[in-house]
C-alpha cells in the first residue's frame, strides 16, 4: 500500500461516505485487520458511530470481517475495492451503452446501495423511469425484471453471499459473527417472482398528508409479509465489467493496426467465450472457424474462405493477439490475452515516454523493447542518434526509472574497465511505477475539483436556491416576467464565473476518467504478469 494509494482512498472514501466513514476506513486501510473495540479507541470516535460506519463499509463490500479463533471478530479493509469507486460512472455508462436506460438504472442502484434484493431493486427502478415518462405512461415492473435477468445471464450481476439456512436448531450461545457462503452454481440464478405492478410517481406533499393517516395501517399491516426473495441479495460483478473492459480495448487495438473487419472477428470470439472464459484466464476456450463463422453479426457479409484468410494473418501477426491452438476442423483459434494486454500496457509506456522526452526518445525505448539488452554505442549505432544526444536520452529515462541498467562483469571484481553496462526496459517494474504516479494524478485531480467547489460554495448554493425557486414557480403556472425576475437575481458577472466553474470542474472530471482508463491498462497488465497457485 503506497501512499499515493491511501490518500486517493482517503480522498474517495469522504467524497462518497463522509468523515466518520473515511476516518474509519483510513484507519483500517493503514493499521491491518482490527477488532471493534480498538477501532472505537484508536480513532476517538463512539462505539455506536464505529458501527454504523462500519455497517455501511461492510453493505458496499469496502471492508471484510472475520472471526478469530479466540472469538474476536476483527474487520479489514479491501483497498483495491475501495479505488473501484472511482470507476462507478464508467459502469453506470457500460450498462446504458449495453442495456440502455433500464440497464442504467439498475446498476446505478445497486452501486449506490451495495446490494439490494430483486423486488426492491426493480420497484425503484420502476419509479424512477416512471417519474422521467409523460403525465399517462408507467413503467411495468417486467420490462425492468426483464432487464435485470438479462444482466444476470451476462454475469454483470451476482448474487451476495448468503447466511446458511440449517435445519437443525441454532447453537447456544450463537457465534459472534455470521459465515456468509455463496453456492457458484447458484451465483447467476435469478429466483422466479411474479413482479407485477406499474411504476409509481413522486405525490405532492399535500397529497401524502391526506392520505398518509388512511393508508398507514394498511402499510404496517403489509410490512409484516416478508418479500418473495427476502434474504437474496445481489451485487455488481466488477471483474465482468473488468473483463467488457478489456475486450474493447482489445478490439479497439486491433482496429487500429489491421482494419474493421479483423475487430469484429476478434469481437465475435471474445463474445462467444465472455461467460465461459474467467477474467484471470490466459487466453479464451479455443473456438473452430466454422463456429466463428456461424457466430457473425448478421449484417457482415464475408464469405469463409475470407474468414479463414483473416484469421490467418490475425494468427501470424507478430503481437500474436490471436494463436491457433490445433488444426484439426479447419484450425482452432485463441484469443491470447495475456500478450493482448502487455501489447496494450507497452504501447502506454511507449506513448507516455513521447509525451514527456519527445519522440527521439521514444525512438530509444522502442529500440530497447525490441532488442532487450544494448550497450549504450549500441543504442547510437541503431538510433542514429549522435552520442552526447543519446546518453542525455538514456540518463533521464534512467533517472525516471523507465530504463534500467543491468551490469554483467568480466571478472568477479567488478571492475568498471572490465564491466558491460547494458540498458534494458523492465516493463513491470516501469507499468507499477508509472501506476504509482496515475493514482497521485487522480488525487491531485480530486483536491484540485474539491478546491474549486469549496471556493465557490456561496455562488454554488445561490444558484441551487434559485433554480428551485424557478421549478416551483414554473410548477404552479407562474407568468413570463415573475420568472425573469427571480433569474436576474444572479448578476451577470456571476453566471460567467458559474460557467466558468462548471468548465473547470467537467475538465478536471473527464481528466479524473481518462487517467482511470491507463490506471485500469496497467493495473490489468500486473495483474496477469502474477502468478497463481
Amino acid at each position: 500500500m503506497t501512499q499515493a494509494e491511501l490518500k486517493l482512498c482517503s480522498l474517495l472514501l469522504r467524497e462518497h461516505f463522509g468523515d466518520i466513514v473515511e476516518t474509519i476506513g483510513t484507519f483500517l486501510i493503514r493499521s491491518g485487520p482490527q477488532p471493534l473495540r480498538l477501532i472505537a479507541a484508536d480513532t476517538g470516535l463512539l462505539l455506536d458511530q464505529v458501527r454504523k460506519a462500519l455497517c455501511v463499509l461492510i453493505q458496499h463490500q469496502l471492508v471484510r470481517y472475520q472471526l478469530q479463533k479466540r472469538g474476536l471478530v476483527e474487520y479489514e479493509a479491501r483497498c483495491w475495492r475501495v479505488l473501484r469507486i472511482l470507476r462507478y460512472p464508467r459502469y453506470i455508462y457500460t450498462a446504458k451503452s449495453l442495456y440502455g436506460d433500464t440497464g442504467e438504472l439498475l446498476v446505478e442502484e445497486l452501486l449506490l446501495n451495495g446490494h439490494m434484493s430483486m423486488s426492491v431493486l426493480v420497484a425503484k427502478v420502476a419509479d424512477r423511469l416512471t417519474e422521467t415518462m409523460e403525465d399517462g405512461k408507467t413503467m411495468d415492473y417486467s420490462e425492468v425484471a426483464n432487464t435485470f435477468v438479462r444482466l444476470a445471464d451476462t454475469h454483470f450481476v451476482q448474487r451476495c453471499p448468503h447466511v446458511p439456512q440449517d435445519l437443525d436448531p441454532p447453537p447456544v450461545p450463537p457465534p459472534p459473527a455470521p459465515t456468509l457462503v455463496l453456492n457458484e452454481k447458484d451465483m447467476y440464478v435469478v429466483p422466479k417472482l411474479s413482479l407485477v405492478g406499474k411504476g409509481k410517481r413522486r405525490r405532492s406533499c399535500e397529497e401524502e398528508d391526506g392520505e398518509h393517516q388512511a393508508k398507514k395501517k394498511k402499510l404496517d399491516g403489509d410490512s409484516t409479509e416478508p418479500p418473495p426473495d427476502d434474504g437474496i441479495y445481489w451485487q455488481v460483478n466488477i471483474d465482468r465489467f473488468h473483463q467488457h473492459f478489456r475486450d474493447q480495448a482489445i478490439v479497439s487495438a486491433i482496429a487500429n493496426r489491421m482494419d474493421q473487419t479483423s475487430s469484429e472477428i476478434v469481437r465475435t470470439m471474445l463474445r462467444m467465450s465472455e461467460v465461459t472464459t474467467s477474467s484471470n484466464a490466459p487466453y479464451t476456450q479455443p473456438l473452430s472457424s466454422n463456429e466463428i463463422f456461424r457466430s457473425l453479426p448478421a449484417g457482415y457479409n464475408i464469405g469463409k474462405q475470407v474468414l479463414d484468410q483473416y484469421l490467418t494473418l490475425l494468427a501470424d501477426d507478430p503481437l500474436e493477439f490471436v494463436g491457433k491452438a490445433r488444426d484439426s476442423g479447419g484450425g482452432m483459434f485463441t484469443v491470447n490475452l495475456h500478450k493482448a494486454l502487455a501489447s496494450l500496457a507497452t504501447a502506454t509506456l511507449e506513448s507516455i515516454v513521447e509525451e514527456r522526452f519527445g519522440s527521439r526518445c521514444a525512438r530509444i525505448f522502442r529500440l530497447l523493447l525490441r532488442k532487450k539488452h544494448l550497450e549504450q554505442k549500441q543504442v547510437e549505432d541503431f538510433a542514429m542518434i549522435p552520442a552526447k544526444e543519446a546518453k542525455d536520452m538514456l540518463y533521464r529515462m534512467l533517472s525516471e526509472n523507465l530504463v534500467a541498467l543491468q551490469e554483467i562483469p568480466k571478472t568477479p571484481d567488478h571492475a568498471p574497465s572490465r564491466t558491460f553496462y547494458l540498458y534494458t526496459v523492465n516493463v513491470p517494474a516501469a507499468a507499477r511505477m508509472l501506476l504509482h504516479r496515475c493514482y497521485k494524478s487522480v488525487a491531485n485531480l480530486m483536491e484540485r475539483r474539491q478546491y474549486e467547489s469549496r471556493e465557490n460554495k456561496r455562488l454554488l448554493e445561490k444558484s441551487q436556491r434559485v433554480e428551485a425557486i424557478l421549478a416551483s414557480l414554473q410548477a404552479t403556472g407562474a407568468g413570463d416576467t415573475q420568472l425573469q425576475d427571480i433569474e436576474e437575481m444572479i448578476t451577470g458577472p456571476e453566471r460567467q464565473q458559474l460557467d466558468t466553474l462548471k468548465r473547470n470542474v467537467n475538465k478536471l472530471d473527464a481528466s479524473e476518467m481518462q487517467v482511470d482508463e491507463t490506471i485500469f491498462v496497467l493495473e490489468s497488465f500486473i495483474e496477469s504478469t502474477v502468478r497463481r497457485p
